[in-house]
């Protein structure tokens, strides 16, 4: 059997933080516990010489075209075709709707559906943005109907899509991510991040559901009362970040105690993660959730806000919080600093959930599914 993946994602640098670790760590799973099937991963240029080849089974093949463009809707279809694939594994919904090959799709989430506020985010002219969302829902109903399967990586992305289209439950399978332990924590020094500790972290992209102005907003009225505690944000710099670092000026956050660590590689983030006080995931809607597991395997305490897919995810192992209760945070925050003894008990079953999920379980998972539904007729 011959199956084809959409690995132009690979790598968190290229692909972003969550589909592009998903993708890397998929395909390096895969490479582990696959020696039947033969697989070609389609690359683009940024990433082709990134993804490394430990399986004479795997192949890559170079399809240097951006994804969510016209370029991926022609050009993507031949190259598919040219390599000759069984089935084709779309990790995202930017499925080729003029390719005739049987596919199965990854649905992360659905929060351009489901939050107002992500949906309207752009740094596009109207024009373009409105064309983009027609553009979006088309592709996304493609993707949904057309696909052999569906793969959710929650109950909760699982049960959004029943709620938004018209799928037999039975055409969806939750496969939840794995989560690696951070390593590579003694190559980095919290003086060359700028930090210091005691220090409060947020690990992610700084879309709009991700709520980190109500972090920044705890976080200041954390600072009326303590006089050294920083708040570090890890993620990719955009237009969103900017917008943040202007939000967190306006309501009067001093500079020296709020640090943006940019694109941090690995090892950054597990000597983030290890000294952390606590960290802190405030999003309105999260599909899964890598960074609180990331957390927890280290036994960094937790603050979650009590929706979406978190609950499922993190179980008993963490604090929750209203996403809009300020105060709330405030209190979560203060004791992590304060009075740590009260996370104490969290530190074991934080580390046993996050040995729960594994890339390994991950991608036999998607192995079974692959060999389910790939026409071998071709």
């Amino acid at each position: 059997m011959r199956i084809g993946i959409d690995a132009r994602f690979y790598g968190p640098t290229i692909g972003g933080g969550g589909l592009g670790r998903y993708v890397a760590e998929l395909v390096t799973a895969l490479q582990s516990v696959d020696t039947e099937n033969e697989y070609v991963l389609f690359l683009r240029k940024e990433n082709f010489h990134e993804c490394r080849i430990t399986n004479a089974k795997f192949t890559k093949r170079m399809v240097d075209v951006p994804w969510y463009s016209f370029a991926e809707q022609r050009v993507m279809p031949r190259e598919i075709a040219l390599a000759n694939v069984n089935l084709m594994h779309y990790p995202h919904w930017n499925v080729p709707i003029f390719s005739r090959v049987p596919f199965v799709v990854t649905i992360h989430d659905l929060i351009l559906l489901e939050d107002p506020s992500s949906a309207r985010a752009t740094t596009r002219n109207a024009f373009v943005h409105g064309l983009k969302s027609i553009g979006h829902r088309i592709a996304l109903e493609a993707a949904i109907h057309r696909s052999k399967h569906i793969v959710a990586i929650s109950e909760y992305t699982k049960r959004s899509i029943l709620e938004h289209f018209r799928v037999p439950g039975g055409k969806i399978s939750v496969v939840y991510n794995g989560v690696r332990t951070p390593i590579g924590s003694e190559k980095v020094t919290l003086a060359e991040l700028g930090v210091q500790k005691p220090y409060i972290l947020s690990v992610g992209n700084a879309y709009p559901h991700k709520n980190i102005e109500t972090t920044l907003l705890a976080f200041r009225e954390l600072c009326t009362s303590d006089e050294h505690t920083m708040l570090a944000l890890a993620g990719k710099r955009d237009v969103f970040v900017e917008k943040l670092e202007a939000f967190a000026l306006e309501i009067g956050i001093p500079s020296h105690r709020l640090q943006f660590i940019n694109t941090p590689s690995d090892a950054m983030l597990a000597r983030l993660y290890a000294d952390a006080a606590l960290l802190v995931i405030a999003s309105r809607i999260e599909g899964f959730g890598i960074p609180p597991l990331e957390a927890l395997a280290v036994g960094t305490p937790v603050a979650a806000s009590h929706t979406s897919s978190l609950p499922e995810v993190l179980g008993n192992t963490v604090q929750y919080f209203d996403p809009d209760d300020t105060d709330a945070l405030r209190r979560l925050m203060h004791d992590a600093i304060h009075r740590p003894s009260v996370w104490h008990s969290l530190r074991a079953p934080g580390i046993r959930q996050a040995e729960k999920f594994t890339w390994k379980k991950t991608a036999l998972a998607m192995r079974d599914i692959y060999r389910n539904f790939a026409d071998r007729r071709l």
